[in-house]
């Protein structure tokens, strides 16, 4: 690789780890490529991206930026998986993706600018999605609502149900 593409990759990625609210690091060896492949594909459809980086260039990349805090963790075969969007998507699917490749494992991570440890990531993975949260919410909402109208109903079915008993008897 010239200078000039280390240098486009490095501005690449500085503007990734700036623009990314978590930034997941995770140790890939022992994986093949089709694999590799799908936890890409899947890693895309949360909105969230997978790359594999030189650790030198992503050390570089890291610099005055939130992530120079789990530098560290930038030994041995290092893919980065960043997000800007749903955090608990990306958790979750890299959880799913590491319980089947027993080789990979999650090595830091950095949400919000501070760094958290592999088991925040994990507790993230566990956590009910944004749509879930919501209709929960949505549901806890209306319930108050849904029990005053039945309660303002039942005195007009009691009424009707008198009347119409009323009626049946004079018949």
């Amino acid at each position: 690789m010239k200078r000039a593409e280390k240098e486009k990759v490095v501005e690449l990625l500085k503007g990734a780890f700036q623009g990314s609210e978590t930034v997941i690091l995770v140790d890939f060896k022992g994986i093949n490529v089709p694999d590799i492949t799908e936890l890409r594909s899947r890693v895309r459809e949360t909105g969230s991206a997978y790359q594999v980086v030189k650790n030198t260039l992503a050390l570089r990349a890291a610099q005055d930026t939130p992530i120079a805090e789990i530098q560290a963790h930038f030994i041995g075969p290092t893919a980065i998986a960043y997000t800007s969007g749903n955090v608990v998507a990306l958790a979750k699917v890299l959880k799913e993706f590491l319980k089947t490749n027993p080789n990979m494992s999650l090595k830091a991570a950095v949400m919000e600018g501070q760094p958290i440890s592999v088991r925040d990531v994990e507790a993230l993975a566990d956590m009910p999605s944004k749509e879930e949260l919501l209709s929960k919410l949505l549901y806890l909402l209306n319930a108050p609502l849904a029990r005053l109208a039945g309660a303002v109903q039942s005195p007009l079915r009691s009424l009707a149900s008198v009347l119409k008993q009323l009626e049946e008897k004079q018949k």
